[in-house]
C-alpha cells in the first residue's frame, strides 16, 4: 500500500522512495534514489490504488510509452527511464528528476518580461508541436493530443548548459488520434484551462483544443490571471465562460505589444476554425517577433534583459561594465584567455571580440565546451567552446593554452578547480565597454582531465622548442571533431537548432 510514509521503500529492488513531490492525474510522483547507478535521483510515477482497472492500468503504460517515445523526439518532454511492476503488481515507471519549479510558480512569484514570455513559450509550442506531429504506437503513425495543458504540468528545468529549458509533464489523459479514430470521449481535463469543445466531452477534439489550452497558459503568463472570472467556480459557470465569455482585456500599464495580445487572443477563439490550426503557425508569429524585438533592443550593457538561468547574470554584467579591450590586444576577432578577479574570487574567462551584430545575435546561443590536449612535443591545451544557434550555425572561439608558460599554467589550474568560466564579449566597434557576459559550465569529467592535463605537464620538465607541431596536431584534432560537435549539439536540441 502506497502511502506518504513510503521513505526508503526500495521498489523492484532499484528505486529508494524518498518522498512524494507531486500528484498526477493518474498516480502518485515521489523523489527516489537510483541505487545501481549510485543513487541518482530520479522521480518515480506508481499508479493510485484508486486506478487498478484493467483500463487504467492499460492507459498508465500508454502515458509511459507516450512520454518515452516523445523524449527522443523532444527535449521539451519529460523523459522516461523505466517500467515495471512492484511486489503488488502495481505498475510505475521513472522518469529524468527535475531541478526547477512549475509554470504556475513562476507566474505567481514574478512579472514576466516579454523576452522571457517569448523564450518560455516558445519552447512549450516545441514540446507540443512534437506531440501533436505525433509517435508510431503499435506500428501505426498516431498524433498525440495532451487534453491537459496548464502551467502545474509545464516545468521550467534550471539546466547548467541550455539556461532554462521547459518540460511537458503528465500525459495521463492525452489522446492518440488514430486515423479510424471516431469515438466519442466522456470530459476530461482542468476546466479552468479545457477548450470549449473539450468541455461537450461528446466529440473527438483535435490539436486545436491544445492550443486553446495553451491560450489561457499564455495569457496568465502576462497577466498573472486568467482570463475568464466565473461567479463561482463550478462546471456550469465555467462552461459557460469558455462558450460565451470574451477574454478580459489585458491591462494597459503592462503594456504588452499588439502583436502578442493578437496572439493570444486568436488562440483564445471559441471556434476551432478561428484558430490557429497547428503549433507551427504560432511559432513562425513568436520567432517573428522575437527577431523584431531584438532588433529594437537597446545594446548597451546596462539595458540588456537577463538572457542566463543564473541569478547573477545581471550582477555579472554589472560587474564587468567598466572593463574594456585591453590596449595589448589588436581589435580585431580573436579570443584570448583571462583570469579575472571578480566576486572575492580569481574567475577564468574567454575575451572574445565580435561584430556587434553578431554577438546581439548570439545571447541566446546553446553554449559547449570541450578540452584536447597533446603531450608530445609540446604540452598544450586546446580550449574550445562554441556558441549556437539554428539561424547563425556554430560561433567557433577556439583558444591554445601553452602549458609551459605561466598564463597558460595558471588558466588551466584554475579551470580545473572552477565549475564554471566568463565568455566576455566586446563589439568591434566599442572597444571602450564589455557588451555582454555569458557564463559557461565545466563539468566534473573535464575538470578531472584537466588536473590530469596538470600532472603530466608537469612531469614533462624539459622545455619544448616545437610548439607549434603540437599546436597543428591540435588544430587537426579540432577540425575532425567538428561534425561531430554540431551533431552533438543537434542531437541535444534539435527543435531549438532546427524551428
Amino acid at each position: 500500500m502506497m502511502t506518504t510514509n513510503s521513505k526508503n521503500r526500495l521498489l523492484a529492488n532499484r528505486y529508494q522512495l524518498q518522498e512524494m513531490i507531486g500528484k498526477g492525474a493518474m498516480g502518485q510522483v515521489y523523489r527516489a534514489k537510483d541505487m545501481l547507478l549510485g543513487g541518482v535521483n530520479v522521480s518515480v510515477k506508481i499508479l493510485s490504488q484508486a486506478l487498478q482497472s484493467q483500463k487504467s492500468r492499460e492507459r498508465f503504460e500508454r502515458e509511459a510509452t507516450i512520454s518515452a517515445l516523445l523524449a527522443e523526439k523532444s527535449i521539451h518532454i519529460v523523459k522516461v527511464r523505466d517500467y515495471g511492476v512492484d511486489e503488488n503488481n502495481i505498475p510505475f515507471y521513472v522518469m529524468d528528476f527535475l531541478q526547477g519549479g512549475s509554470l504556475s510558480e513562476m507566474i505567481k512569484s514574478e512579472k514576466m518580461s516579454l523576452p522571457r514570455f517569448l523564450t518560455l513559450t516558445r519552447q512549450i509550442c516545441l514540446g507540443l508541436d512534437s506531440a501533436h506531429k505525433g509517435i508510431v504506437f503499435e506500428g501505426k503513425p498516431c498524433p498525440i493530443i495532451h487534453r491537459d495543458i496548464k502551467p502545474n504540468n509545464i516545468f521550467v528545468v534550471e539546466d547548467q548548459i541550455l539556461g532554462q529549458v521547459i518540460k511537458l509533464l503528465d500525459f495521463g489523459i492525452a489522446k492518440l488520434v488514430e486515423a479510424s479514430d471516431s469515438q466519442t470521449n466522456a470530459f476530461m481535463g482542468t476546466i479552468e484551462y479545457c477548450s470549449p469543445e473539450q468541455m461537450e466531452g461528446g466529440e473527438t477534439i483535435d490539436r486545436r483544443s491544445d492550443i486553446y489550452s495553451l491560450g489561457i497558459v499564455m495569457y496568465e503568463m502576462l497577466a498573472q490571471e486568467l482570463p475568464y472570472q466565473p461567479t463561482s467556480f463550478s462546471y456550469a459557470n465555467w462552461y459557460k465562460a469558455h462558450h460565451e465569455f470574451q477574454p478580459k482585456p489585458f491591462n494597459p500599464k503592462l503594456k504588452i505589444l499588439g502583436e502578442v495580445q493578437e496572439l493570444v487572443l486568436k488562440c483564445l477563439a471559441k471556434k476551432p476554425g478561428d484558430r490557429y490550426q497547428s503549433v507551427g503557425e504560432i511559432l513562425q508569429v513568436i520567432e517573428g517577433i522575437q527577431k523584431k524585438e531584438t532588433k529594437t533592443r537597446p545594446t548597451a550593457l546596462k539595458n540588456l534583459p537577463p538572457t542566463s538561468s543564473s541569478k547573477s547574470t545581471v550582477f555579472l554584467r554589472e560587474i564587468y561594465a567598466d572593463s574594456s579591450w585591453p590596449e595589448d590586444k589588436p581589435q580585431q576577432k580573436i579570443v584570448f584567455p583571462s583570469l579575472t578577479n571578480k566576486l572575492e574570487k580569481v574567475i577564468p574567462s574567454l575575451w572574445v571580440m565580435l561584430e556587434e551584430d553578431d554577438i546581439i545575435k548570439r545571447m541566446s546561443s546553446i553554449r559547449y565546451n570541450q578540452f584536447l590536449f597533446q603531450s608530445y612535443p609540446h604540452p598544450m591545451v586546446l580550449w574550445v567552446t562554441v556558441l549556437y544557434n539554428r539561424e547563425q550555425g556554430p560561433r567557433w572561439l577556439p583558444c591554445y593554452l601553452d602549458l609551459k608558460t605561466d598564463i597558460g599554467k595558471q588558466v588551466v589550474k584554475v579551470l580545473a578547480e572552477s565549475e564554471d568560466y566568463h565568455i566576455v564579449l566586446f563589439a568591434l566597434n566599442k572597444p571602450q565597454q564589455c557588451l555582454h557576459v555569458i557564463v559557461n559550465k565545466t563539468n566534473m569529467k573535464q575538470r578531472a582531465l584537466l588536473k590530469r592535463v596538470i600532472a603530466v605537464s608537469q612531469a614533462l620538465n624539459k622545455v619544448s622548442s616545437q610548439p607549434q607541431i603540437s599546436k597543428k596536431k591540435l588544430k587537426e584534432e579540432f577540425e575532425h571533431l567538428k561534425p561531430k560537435i554540431i551533431q552533438e549539439l543537434e542531437s541535444a536540441n534539435s527543435e531549438q537548432l532546427h524551428g
